[in-house]
Parts: C-alpha cells; structure tokens; sequence
C-alpha cells in the first residue's frame, strides 16, 4: 500500500460500508454487530444515500453516516465519531428518532413501523464509568419489559477494544477499524484472511493508491485534525467557564455561610442581652422583696 489510510476517517468509512459495490461488507458487518439482537441474519439491504466517489471536500461530504433497509422492513444506521462532546448522546437519540418517525408519511399507520437500529464507532471514551466498550441501549422500564421492540442504540467505544485473538466477526471488525491503518496489505496477518477483510482492505489501497481518492482522504483528515483542535479550545474555554463559575459559586455560599454565621452571633448576643436583662430584673425583684420584708 503507497499510503497508510485509516479507516475511520469519515469518507473511507462511508466507501467501506456504503458504496454499492461493498453491499457485502455492510451486511456482514450489520450481521456481526447486531448478532444477539436479529432473529435471523440479513441477507439482502438497499442503501440509503449511497457513497458516490466523486464527491470530494468541496462539495461538502456532509453526508458520512451509512443507512440501509433490509428486505423487512428494518433501519439501519451507521456512523463513525472521531471526537466525544456534551451533547453526543442527544444527537444520538434524535438522530435514531429521526429515522424512526421517518418510516410514516401522511396518513399511514404505526402499525407499518419498523425496527430501528443505530450503530455508532467512537474513537474516543463515552462512558468512564465502565471498562466495557460495547453498550446497548432500548425503549425498557425499570424491571427490564421492552416498551417496544424497535430496535435502539448501539454504542461501540473503539478505544477500549484491546482484544488479540479475534473470536467473533463482531471482533474481527473492531479490530479491523482501529488496526488497519497499521497492516501490510501484502502480509495480512491471519484474523485478516477471510474474504470479507481482504475486501475491504482493498477499498483502503484504493484510497492510497488512487490520487483523488487520497487526496479526499487527506482533505478530510485536515478537516477533522481542526475539528479536533477546534473542540479542544472549546472544551478548555468550558473548562475554565465552569471553573470560574464553580469559583463564584463557592464565593457566593462562602459569603453566604458567614452572613449565616454573623445573624446567629447577633441572635446569641441578643439572647445573652435579654438573658442578663431577665436576671437583673429577678435580682431586682428579689431586693425589692427584701426590702418589704424588712419594713414589715
């Protein structure tokens, strides 16, 4: 291969999944991603905005996720995500939403919809909270009863995949996607010698190989490298914001606490006031007391 091609930029991961010519590579990839959820493999899909090669940077290849619809009926959607940012998981669920409202047109029954399945690759951690990379999620209650059967969200956390001896076609493409960019395409090691990888390892030489492909390639590689950049201004500026609000705040419950704290000293002096004031005026009852008493 002339050039290392990766992947997981967005326009290689549109040919791979979403040309015509790769239909092949998107059911297989399809069937292993959704393999504890489908009743039965997919066989056939029609894709949905296909990748067409002559669209480069300049016509705004705005248009990265790959969507397809099987003989039954059923959604599919798939994105790759190089950045993790706040309102990512928004932007999920709308977009899932989205498809899944687009099934009706004017008129037509919710009798007719379909299951939708999203499935998106992201490069960076979502969820810190877990060493799992793979998360699914789905219309359930509390104690686990579907609201629905339609589908749902598939989240797949790349950069906490580290599996070596590839089990599953589920692994096999994880770990195509974040190793890649790194093999020889003329000594493929053995997890990559099935049809399906040899496959699409060829649609990466082409990107390497072919000048206008590459130079696409490139164009969005610069593209993200300053959406990355971009991101990173904007998360230390948030960063800082919170910090300086955080700061504020603690001004504010500090100023707060001893304002708390001076009423209290107040109301105790005032106690300690009317408390000598009683006591003088019991000592002065107690005299006056006295006093009769000894004039009787």
């Amino acid at each position: 291969m002339q050039h290392r091609i990766n992947p997981k930029v967005d326009c290689v991961f549109k040919a791979l999944l979403g040309a015509e010519e790769n239909r092949a590579l998107l059911i297989d990839f399809l069937n292993a991603m959704l393999i504890d959820t489908l009743p039965r493999p997919i066989s056939a899909v029609r894709i949905l905005d296909p990748y067409n090669p002559r669209e480069t940077l300049e016509d705004k290849l705005t248009i990265v996720d790959v969507k397809a619809r099987d003989a039954a009926g059923r959604v599919f959607q798939i994105e790759i995500q190089l950045s993790v940012y706040a309102d990512l998981t928004a932007r999920m669920l709308y977009g899932w939403a989205d498809l899944y409202r687009r099934q009706l047109r004017r008129g037509q029954d919710y009798s007719i919809l379909k299951p939708t399945h999203a499935i998106w690759l992201l490069d960076q951690t979502l969820r810190d909270d877990t060493p799992a990379y793979a998360h699914r999620y789905r219309m359930r209650d509390d104690q686990g009863q579907d609201l629905v059967d339609h589908g749902g969200i598939w989240i797949y956390e790349l950069n906490k995949f580290a599996v070596q001896q590839v089990e599953t076609e589920q692994e096999r493409w994880l770990k195509f996607f974040n190793e890649a960019e790194t093999l020889d395409d003329e000594k493929l090691p053995n997890w990559m010698q099935t049809p399906v990888m040899r496959q699409a390892m060829s649609t990466l030489t082409a990107f390497s190989e072919q000048e206008r492909a590459y130079h696409q390639y490139q164009a969005r590689q610069e593209f993200w490298r300053q959406q990355r950049s971009i991101q990173q201004e904007l998360e230390k500026e948030r960063a800082a914001k919170e910090s300086e609000r955080q700061a504020k705040e603690a001004a504010l419950q500090a100023k707060e606490a001893a304002l708390r704290a001076n009423e209290a000293a107040l109301r105790a002096n005032e106690a300690e006031r009317q408390a000598k004031e009683a006591a003088l005026a019991e000592v002065a009852r107690l005299q006056a007391l006295l006093n009769q008493s000894g004039d009787a």
